[in-house]
């Protein structure tokens, strides 16, 4: 049987990188793309062949509607058709309160986080989807655990964003349930990734339940199970990784 296809966006680094790792370890040929950093996607790619899978790298704009499109060409092009898809890309801005937070700086969380989400989840349908004659497949979003505390004095924004993609990860698995197509979510917590401003995570770990942040591998195992068939009647399902958060 050929390997199943899994393309992260975001898959270059932090928590995209770990779930691409641990994809290929079990068993699949992993597409990644990046916005600038070439020199961590082939850091990926490499590993990913190391451990026995075939894989690219691929730069994109995933707020770019075109700039998605061709991602998933490219991913199909040179590994197969997508069965999988992860939406890793986020950012979290400028941490402020929202009072002081400047429009660009919202907008293009908002953007990376909620748009691209939107963008690359439907590119995903597209592909996936029985009644678009696809084969089915897995979609698993990265939300964060911010969309049920609030990013209160960090950033509300994000948060906002992050809730978006809650949203959507219900909404859209309901659309596509009779399709073949399953659709999740993973919420981490603050987790070890370059993701936060300098010192944040230093800051946050005492008020943790845990008393530590996650590691991209704990968040990349609960990614690993809802793609995989051992979730196979789980959709719409938003999975907590935050520590007791």
């Amino acid at each position: 049987m050929p390997r199943p296809v899994l393309l992260i966006a975001g898959g270059s680094r932090g928590i995209g990188a770990a779930a691409a790792r641990m994809a290929a370890a079990r068993g699949y040929d992993v597409a990644v793309s990046y916005k600038s950093n070439a020199a961590a996607a082939d850091s990926v790619v490499k590993a990913v062949q190391a451990a026995g899978g075939k894989a690219a790298a691929i730069k994109a704009d995933v707020v770019n509607e075109a700039e998605i499109e061709r991602m998933f060409d490219e991913a199909a092009a040179a590994l197969g058709p997508v069965t999988h898809f992860v939406h890793s890309a986020g950012i979290v801005g400028k941490n402020s309160r929202l009072d002081k937070s400047t429009a660009e700086n919202i907008r293009e969380v908002v953007d990376v986080n909620l748009m691209g989400a939107l963008l690359s989840a439907r590119a995903a349908v597209r592909r996936m989807s029985t009644a678009n004659g696809g084969q089915g497949g897995s979609i698993v979003l990265i939300s964060s655990i911010a969309a049920v505390t609030g990013g209160t004095n960090e950033y509300v924004f994000y948060a906002a964003a992050k809730g978006g993609v809650d949203v959507l990860t219900l909404g859209l698995a309901r659309e596509v349930a009779k399709e073949g197509v399953r659709v999740n979510a993973v919420r981490p917590g603050p987790t070890d990734t370059e993701i936060h401003e300098p010192g944040r995570l230093a800051r946050v770990a005492p008020m943790l339940p845990m008393g530590r942040p996650g590691q991209p591998d704990e968040i990349a195992e609960a990614i690993l199970f809802l793609l995989s068939d051992a979730a196979s009647y789980i959709t719409g399902t938003v999975v907590n990784v935050a520590g007791g958060r």
